[in-house]
């Protein structure tokens, strides 16, 4: 019976769950939309100059092998698959406004994270495998003069930095945002069971 009233104790002496202060909620979910709007913003705007460059190089250098061409074709279309992905992501992050009516941008951030966890699972691993095959094929003809050593340095570090974004930056950045939309999300959740 000591036990349970120790245990009843400590039960009670747990801190309660207190409400939460809509303007703090508000603009704490503002500031973290606000970040991940940011980032895409200019992952879009690195991703047009670099398709152009890309786009410009493939048509304005010389290339004797179709080869080159192809490669060069590859990566500029992967990387306009990459392009249309995140603006899609950019448009629904910012088509509503959270002061607006918070129920439906609850919504909006919950088709988000399923849209983003679905595309970005797959569209990851597309995106590298066409961008390695874009490469590889880009590299036939540039390093067609090159002596073998050379060679094996440049596709074995290419292949190297693949496997590193992969395995080890892709995993902790997902993680890393995903971690900061569920916190938004479940604190829009909160806030809107205060209200009901």
């Amino acid at each position: 019976m000591k036990d349970f009233d120790h245990l009843m104790s400590v039960w009670q002496a747990q801190p309660k769950k207190g409400h939460l202060s809509v303007d703090e909620v508000l603009k704490q979910v503002k500031n973290g939309v606000r970040s991940f709007t940011t980032r895409i913003y200019w992952a879009i705007i690195a991703m047009i100059v670099t398709i152009a460059i890309a786009f410009l190089m493939m048509f304005f250098l010389p290339f004797k092998s179709p080869a080159t061409t192809i490669g060069m074709l590859i990566i500029v279309i992967t990387m306009i698959m990459y392009l249309s992905m995140i603006l899609r992501h950019y448009h629904i992050l910012k088509q509503h406004d959270l002061t607006q009516n918070p129920i439906d941008y609850l919504d909006s951030l919950k088709e988000y994270q399923r849209n983003r966890t679905k595309v970005v699972g797959w569209f990851y691993y597309t995106y590298i495998l066409l961008l390695s095959a874009g490469l590889g094929l880009y590299f036939v003809e540039v390093l067609e003069h090159a002596p073998l050593y050379f060679k094996l340095t440049v596709y074995g570090s290419t292949f190297l930095w693949f496997m590193f974004t992969t395995l080890y930056i892709k995993p902790r950045m997902f993680k890393n945002e995903e971690e900061k939309l569920n916190l938004m999300i479940d604190r829009l959740e909160r806030l809107q069971e205060q209200f009901d």
